[in-house]
């Protein structure tokens, strides 16, 4: 329905462009929200704000002319309305809104789909964790952000790829290198000093003793410099390829997967990352100071410190890689590059949308959503997280003990950029006080209302416009139209990048049918002796079924079709 209400708006707006009341290149930024008040009608749009700025006349007068502009079918629209201080609310009727559930009767696996990122080839980039360590609880919040994101921009019609960037090159390689060698003489015996920045985490030593079990005492008895370059060591590339394929099983135990691995190393062995930062020389972007380093120009894009790409001595920093990947990715012709990344990030963005522009592209193809680092809890006490001081609890053990929907679900409640606690106690509580639970025995909960009705041979029926008459308490009403929101909720995600979007809504349509089904289990029961109201109701569990089955799987969490815990009420039909 949602999709309907935009079209109408937009129509009403080129109506007015023709008729000269709107200028030809009045940009219209349209969005549809759902008024707080349920009084206040189904969609709210805050365009004659906007129009108002442009005509130079108040919102009330561009209402009117909004408004009188818009061709709504009366069968489907009970109202249109101006609302202070300058919006148009649409008021869906009852009937129009069962009418959209049609299209979950008949493709319960596709409801929500929808074409309004259509034509846009998106490169989703995110976790990007060296692989110097396991995946912490951090990195989670961003690979569940990302594979519930991809998912649902997949939904909404947008041709998306996934990629996880492989820092495998520069100094922390070599420290973990470096780190792997002084802990191998340790186990031999050996005299080591340990690098002062090392990783001390229990997994270097398990590294390394394997390694000297291994038949590679030779590498433990000489300088670890003698290898070669740092970052090239063997134990540099051994233990960094074995923490690798830790990192994919973490991410696969969370149900996360990557379209592409891309490793750094690979933008130097094609010459990419030099050949960059030459052409960035050519272009007049960069320059070589009294010392020879070669330094980017930041210009006036709110970073106006030039940055080094390349040091003195002739390395290159990892802004040179960084440089050198974002050009590479943008040739691949993708509309738009999506990068997920830590909140410490965000003095990065200027630099990047600034090197970006260098090479003549569009900054704006660069979009980062930044998310915020999570604070893990156990009975009230904060758990410490730090890849350097080996004192932190992995994503995977956070996974192994709470399960992946949990991990799943708690992450995508709260917006990326908001502060998070993740509280493991609540986490792994199989009680309706846990929000995953709550969702998954709300589906549970209809599909069992569906077995039994089927074990008394009732099955829910294909749509019909009778069917609704049938659903007059007001509980009834509210789900209808709740699910026929469901695919603005999708599209609303997708272009706003926030998948919690989705995860409000099943809380809330789970709710509402929660409180439904207790107010009336005893006096309007589902499955009764009144077949046209049990048909009715039939069909609306199958709809409720189908979208939090549909949701859950936007979000990656399973959608169990039985469930029994402390505290919920296992009364059923």
């Amino acid at each position: 329905m949602e999709a309907k209400v935009i079209v109408w708006f937009r129509d009403a707006v080129a109506r007015l462009k023709r008729e000269g009341v709107l200028p030809a290149d009045f940009a219209v930024d349209l969005a549809i929200e759902r008024p707080r008040r349920e009084e206040f009608g189904d969609f709210g749009c805050a365009l004659p704000l906007q129009m108002a700025r442009v005509m130079k006349r108040p919102p009330a007068e561009c209402a009117r002319a909004l408004i009188g502009a818009m061709t709504v079918p009366d069968d489907e629209v009970a109202a249109v309305e101006f609302a202070p201080p300058g919006y148009v609310n649409v008021r869906v009727r009852p009937e129009a809104w069962f009418a959209g559930l049609r299209e979950v009767r008949e493709a319960p696996d596709r409801y929500g789909e929808s074409a309004a990122g259509a034509g846009e080839r998106v490169l989703l980039e995110f976790v990007s964790a060296n692989p110097t360590g396991p995946l912490h609880v951090g990195h989670g919040r961003g690979a569940v952000l990302g594979d519930a994101l991809a998912r649902i921009l997949r939904a909404a019609g947008t041709h998306v790829e996934t990629e996880y960037y492989i820092n495998d090159v520069g100094n922390q390689i070599a420290t973990l290198g470096r780190s792997v060698w002084a802990r191998g003489r340790e186990v031999l015996g050996l005299p080591a000093a340990f690098p002062d920045n090392g990783y001390r985490g229990g997994y270097v030593r398990d590294i390394a003793a394997d390694l000297a079990r291994g038949g590679d005492r030779a590498w433990f008895d000489q300088d670890y410099d003698a290898a070669g370059p740092p970052d090239r060591h063997p134990f540099a590339l051994a233990a960094a390829a074995r923490l690798l394929a830790g990192i994919r099983e973490d991410l696969d135990a969370l149900g996360v997967s990557f379209d592409r691995w891309f490793s750094e190393r690979s933008l130097y062995d094609r010459g990419l990352v030099p050949g960059a930062v030459q052409d960035l020389l050519a272009r007049g972007h960069a320059y070589r100071d009294d010392h020879g380093a070669v330094l980017f120009r930041m210009g006036g894009d709110g970073d106006d410190e030039d940055r080094v790409v390349v040091r003195a001595n002739g390395v290159p920093t990892y802004f040179a890689s960084d440089i050198a990947y974002h050009r590479e990715k943008a040739d691949r012709g993708y509309t738009r590059l999506v990068n997920i990344w830590g909140a410490d990030h965000h003095g990065y963005i200027p630099r990047m949308k600034a090197a970006i522009a260098a090479f003549g592209r569009d900054p704006s193809v660069l979009e980062v959503l930044l998310v915020q680092m999570v604070t893990l809890t156990r009975g009230g006490v904060v758990v410490p997280m730090g890849k350097r001081s080996g004192e932190f609890v992995t994503l995977r053990e956070v996974v192994d003990e709470v399960g992946p929907d949990a991990v799943r679900f708690l992450f995508l409640l709260r917006k990326a950029d908001a502060q998070m606690e993740f509280d493991l106690d609540l986490a792994k509580a199989q009680t309706m006080e846990n929000p995953v639970y709550y969702v998954q025995y709300g589906h549970a909960r209809v599909a069992s209302i569906l077995r039994k009705a089927a074990a008394l041979g009732l099955a829910p029926p294909d749509w019909s416009a009778d069917l609704r008459a049938a659903l007059v308490l007001p509980e009834e009403e509210a789900m209808v139209r709740d699910l026929g929101r469901f695919p603005g909720v999708v599209a609303s995600a997708a272009r706003r990048r926030e998948p919690h979007h989705v995860a409000f809504y099943l809380m809330d349509l789970v709710k509402g049918f929660h409180s439904y089904y207790t107010k009336y289990k005893h006096s309007e029961k589902v499955v009764s002796s009144d077949r046209r109201k049990t048909a009715a109701r039939l069909f609306l569990v199958f709809c409720v079924k189908a979208v939090l089955a549909r949701g859950l799987g936007l979000l990656g969490v399973n959608a169990p079709e039985e469930m029994r815990f402390a505290g919920a009420d296992d009364e059923q039909e």
